[in-house]
């Protein structure tokens, strides 16, 4: 019968492990993916991908399979993680349970978010929030990512929500929430543009209507259109993204919205999709916040109500 008892060599390599590599481990098995739990962390997929080999070398086996789409777990990752992961959650309760300790569910939330942020994720996250804790107040600031940015660093939010392209400066920590993808569409006057694939450069002869200078998504077009050599400008400038579908349905030119909030429209043949053979990179809308400014417990139980979702 196989010795299981542990040698005290044995006992000594388990205890050297860094137990932060156990929760970098917890993050990479739970997305199934090295670069979500890269991001979940705020760490990068380099350094993660190290400690889980240095994990790895020290527990003498392997944990993951690498596939097309990500990781999965082997049959002694698979044993780690029912420990681990008991583990991080009794952590996580505690942590939460000690900072919310005599939170009387009051208070206020200083918040600064895009539109697009506020369309495709906020707005429910707050209704639903609101139901559980109905004395907290939210407030909400809506600007362009620069403006956010001046709001942040002058402590005047307790913390923002963003879509990409952003990178934050320290010493503020920044979080991926969820991504999103957008599509090309215009009206029912472009339908014929839909029943075929055109490209961008023959698709610039039509009015364009975007978000305008001084925002992400104007960034974020920008290099796309360089990349893909087509020198487009916008022909009409709008200052919010709830303006823009209204617009395209109007007929009024063509541009790129969020798929999630186009397809009732597609559904209804409202908006047309226009396929110009090329995908457009998906965006992310993130989390901001400092990591060392004062606590304030109804905000830091909204942002993790946030980052659970």
């Amino acid at each position: 019968m196989e010795n299981t008892y542990i040698t005290s060599e044995k006992y000594k390599k388990y205890m050297d492990i860094n137990f932060e590599y156990y929760k970098i481990f917890y993050y990479v098995a739970k997305y199934g993916n090295i670069t979500k739990a890269a991001a979940a962390l705020g760490s990068n997929q380099p350094n993660v991908t190290r400690i889980m080999k240095l994990l790895e070398s020290q527990l003498g086996c392997r944990l993951f399979i690498r596939e097309a789409r990500g990781v999965s777990l082997t049959e002694d990752g698979e044993r780690l993680f029912s420990h681990v992961a008991i583990a991080c959650d009794h952590l996580q309760s505690a942590q939460r349970e000690i900072c919310h300790q005599g939170f009387d569910g009051v208070g206020t939330v200083e918040i600064g978010a895009t539109e697009t942020a506020l369309h495709l994720l906020l707005l429910d996250a707050m209704a639903d929030f609101r139901e559980k804790y109905p004395r907290i107040r939210i407030k909400i600031h809506n600007h362009t990512n620069l403006g956010i940015a001046g709001y942040l660093a002058k402590g005047r939010l307790d913390f923002a929500v963003i879509t990409t392209p952003f990178q934050a400066d320290r010493p503020f920590h920044q979080e991926k929430l969820m991504t999103f993808q957008e599509i090309l569409v215009g009206g029912p006057h472009y339908a014929h543009l839909g029943r075929e694939k055109t490209d961008l450069n023959t698709l610039k002869q039509f009015p364009w209507i975007g978000l305008g200078k001084g925002t992400a998504t104007y960034e974020f077009y920008k290099d796309f259109f360089s990349q893909q050599q087509a020198d487009i400008e916008l022909d009409m400038e709008v200052a919010t993204s709830d303006l823009m579908i209204p617009l395209i349905r109007g007929n009024l030119g063509i541009g790129f919205v969020p798929e999630s909030l186009a397809r009732p429209f597609l559904d209804q043949k409202q908006l047309v999709a226009l396929d110009f053979g090329r995908a457009v990179p998906p965006r992310a809308i993130e989390i901001i916040y400092d990591r060392g400014r004062g606590k304030n417990a109804a905000a830091d139980m909204f942002r993790e109500y946030l980052k659970q979702r």
